[in-house]
Formats: structure tokens, sequence, C-alpha cells
């Protein structure tokens, strides 16, 4: 019987914010936002020209391919 599961370091590769990366395969909004080190709260996702709702971060996984574009809200005054 073939073994249906992917390796666990299978890597994906998408853009982000025009630069090419590489996660692992599974890795969700929330994955990908920690692996950059930047906080869910500050942040606006775009996956492939659509808005991801902060309420479907940890659900939403990314898939080879993907363009995602990160705003980074800075405050100040």
């Amino acid at each position: 019987m073939p073994d249906t599961l992917a390796p666990p370091n299978l890597q994906i590769a998408l853009s982000v914010n025009g630069e090419m990366r590489a996660v692992p395969a599974g890795t969700s909004v929330t994955g990908l936002l920690a692996e950059i080190g930047l906080a869910e709260r500050k942040v606006a996702v775009e996956r492939n020209l659509e808005i991801v709702p902060r309420s479907q971060y940890s659900t939403t996984m990314l898939s080879a391919g993907d363009a995602i574009e990160i705003v980074h809200f800075i405050g100040g005054g």
C-alpha cells in the first residue's frame, strides 16, 4: 500500500510581498506570520488578490504558487 502522507519536511514555494519564499507544506497564514515575526493584530494579509479575514488566518492553508501580500501597520504621530 503506497504511503499517502507527504514527508514532514516537504517545502512549498510561494511569493511574499514579491519575494520567493519556501515554507513547510501545511503552513497557515498564522504560521507564516509567526515565521516572519509579525503580530497578527498589526497586519493585513492578501492571498491571491483576496483579503484573508483575520478570523481565518489559522485555517487558511498556503499552497505552492500562492501570492501573499502583507501590509504591516505602524503607528506614529
